[in-house]
């Protein structure tokens, strides 16, 4: 029997455990089969009295676990905008050490949320729908995401950004940036860190603008009293007047899931 793995690559704030495990058991619903969330890394750091008395599971631990009671044919389905790190390097490497312990096993990785150079126009429209509940009057948007010393992740976001600029057309004016990057020129790929770009529209004397997450679940970044939110916050502050609203996350739309069910079907071709 194959075991599914729901990954996100895992945070130490309990609401994203939480909403991961909701994504996942809508996931199983949807596909009739039993998906696991699994981050793949530090989310077992989250006391499990602020977690529903279950500790999180990462993926080294619970694939120990499985593998010592004989199971030995897995599918992933990441959380990942694009074949990150984690996927191409980590993954892979954890396989490795384990397959040393317990001998050798499969694991299916299915594409990524935005696989390049394809790309999901589902994704897009989640985001428009998004940038469309929040704006109100505001047409100053900026598609934001972490920040990345990879150029092939940024890759992601300036391929998305143009499908969603296509499907909201001239109404809205659509930017990028980053919420933190590197220092160094070659780093430049990633673009205008947010807080420069909001400051900016401040200073043109923009009634606001619409912050579009490119995350999926809630943690130290995104969500409530996350970075993003701080540093809109400290803008607006700074500027009496100049509004920033913010999107909801990926995670919470609900077409979401069928674009993951999606994921995990066309795995199950191959």
């Amino acid at each position: 029997m194959t075991t599914i793995l729901l990954s996100d690559n895992g945070s130490t704030q309990p609401n994203a455990t939480i909403q991961l495990r909701q994504l996942s058991k809508l996931l199983s619903d949807n596909i009739g089969q039993t998906v696991h969330p699994v981050s793949l890394q530090h989310a077992n750091k989250i006391p499990v009295e602020k977690i529903g008395d279950t500790k999180a599971q990462v993926f080294s631990e619970f694939m120990a676990e499985k593998l010592a009671h004989g199971s030995r044919d897995y599918i992933l389905l990441p959380l990942f905008f694009g074949n990150s790190k984690a996927l191409t390097k980590f993954v892979p490497d954890e396989k490795a050490r384990l397959e040393e312990e317990y001998g050798e096993f499969e694991i299916k990785i299915a594409k990524p949320v935005y696989p390049l150079p394809e790309g999901d126009a589902k994704l897009a429209k989640i985001l428009v729908d998004h940038v469309k509940q929040t704006a109100g009057r505001l047409r100053n948007i900026v598609l934001v995401d972490h920040g990345s010393p990879v150029p092939r992740v940024t890759a992601v976001r300036e391929h998305l950004a143009n499908l969603i600029q296509d499907q909201l057309g001239d109404q809205y004016q659509l930017a990028q940036a980053c919420m933190e990057r590197r220092e160094g020129k070659e780093y430049d790929f990633n673009g205008q860190l947010l807080e420069d770009w909001l400051n900016e529209r401040a200073k043109e004397k923009s009634p606001g603008a619409v912050v579009a997450m490119m995350f999926f679940l809630p943690g130290r970044h995104a969500g409530e009293g996350g970075d993003i939110a701080e540093i809109c916050q400290s803008v607006m502050d700074k500027n009496p007047g100049f509004n920033v609203a913010i999107t909801p996350l990926i995670a919470e739309h609900p077409e979401f899931v069928s674009l993951l069910a999606q994921r995990y079907k066309n795995l199950e071709k191959t």
